[in-house]
């Protein structure tokens, strides 16, 4: 294919086998992929003039038929206790949020593979927002390279240490762009992030996980919340059409590739829906056959969906009774809970599809910037 036949193709969404076959239409061997990878993520550059090891005429090719393009990011706010979330503007109008959790040993990048999603799980703020469209590539792949450069920016070296695809959306009903977005992130020539590093997390689509098992496994996490049907039939819908069963036989099937993985459940706790120690105790023969880790998550409020969190003590009488069981379960640290960045609340902007938010009668989520927040551009 001749470069006339190229037009504005965005590379920030091209891995290594992608860019391969980009620059051999155009003539230029294989390693220019590499090389280009690096310019990209690893360095931070976008112009190709500044791409100096490409030869002058193949960067003045490149200056014509390609870019190296980002989103913007409109709002970036700061919680107290140092997490930090972004609005970041699609090429649409679209908005989808992205948050940064720094700790002591390690710095924590959630990132949004929807704007939106369709799942509507009952004590979710994003589904309650309803679904607008799956991200791009280039979209899902650009918030770690914006969250990458503002955070060096403030003198990090490697803030990030791990990848959590737990923002706005379900990634494994957007599975052709998240794929090659998670061979972006591992690969030693971009981002080098170990599969341990890269987390999925997912409401039960047990058809994709049984996908991602062979086209680029990384660390699991299923959104779990109920240990019955009928209860997570309430909470997850999701479960009408993949039953706890099946969920729980393709978890197995997941757990067994690498004998050091265990899959992480996600229990956000509900106070008088899904903490008793009834609840506890059937958690706990649920997972009896599967290699698993619980993340317990004390309920982030979201006006208007009607739920509580527990108190302190249910908390840890309902952790207790899992590690007697020797299951490996976890009391998640509530962060950024003061700027609606914490599980469960973000909400982005964007137009509803779906029209779910208007017949739920849900306001519009409010982005005016408040005196904390600031406009960055990268």
């Amino acid at each position: 294919m001749e470069s006339e036949n190229f037009k504005n193709v965005n590379l920030v969404g091209y891995g290594r086998e992608a860019l391969i076959e980009f620059f051999s239409k155009l003539g230029e061997p294989s390693f220019r992929a590499v090389q280009t990878m690096k310019w990209i993520h690893q360095r931070g550059v976008t112009q190709f003039d500044a791409m100096t090891d490409l030869s002058k005429s193949l960067r003045a090719q490149l200056s014509q038929i390609a870019t190296v393009e980002f989103p913007k990011v409109v709002n970036d706010i700061r919680s107290d206790d140092g997490t930090r979330k972004w609005l970041i503007e699609l090429g649409d109008g679209n908005c989808v949020e992205t948050v940064f959790i720094p700790e002591a040993t390690r710095g924590t990048l959630c990132i949004s593979s929807q704007v939106g999603c369709s799942l509507n799980c009952s004590f979710c703020a994003t589904g309650r927002q309803g679904f607008n469209r799956n991200l791009e590539t280039h979209e899902i792949i650009s918030q770690v390279w914006i969250a990458k450069k503002l955070l060096q920016a403030d003198g990090a070296e490697r803030p990030i240490t791990n990848i959590v695809l737990m923002g706005m959306g379900e990634p494994l009903l957007n599975y052709d762009n998240v794929i090659p977005a998670l061979h972006l992130l591992l690969d030693d020539c971009s981002y080098g992030f170990s599969r341990r590093r890269v987390t999925l997390s997912t409401a039960g689509v047990v058809p994709g996980i049984e996908k991602l098992l062979e086209d680029c496994p990384v660390s699991l996490a299923v959104s779990l919340h109920a240990p019955s049907n009928s209860l997570r039939n309430e909470l997850v819908p999701l479960n009408r059409k993949y039953p706890i069963e099946v969920l729980m036989a393709s978890c197995r099937k997941y757990a067994a590739y690498d004998k050091r993985w265990r899959v992480t459940f996600e229990y956000i706790m509900l106070a008088d829906v899904n903490d008793s120690l009834a609840h506890a105790k059937s958690l706990v023969k649920l997972l009896s056959s599967v290699p698993a880790k619980v993340n317990l998550i004390p309920y982030n409020e979201v006006e208007g969906l009607g739920y509580s969190r527990p108190g302190q003590k249910t908390l840890d009488e309902f952790r207790e009774i899992l590690l007697r069981a020797g299951i490996v379960a976890v009391t998640r640290k509530t962060r950024g809970d003061d700027v609606n960045a914490a599980c469960g609340q973000l909400v982005g902007k964007f137009k509803d599809r779906t029209k779910r938010s208007s017949r739920l009668g849900v306001a519009a989520a409010p982005q005016e910037l408040k005196k904390d927040e600031a406009i960055c551009t990268v």
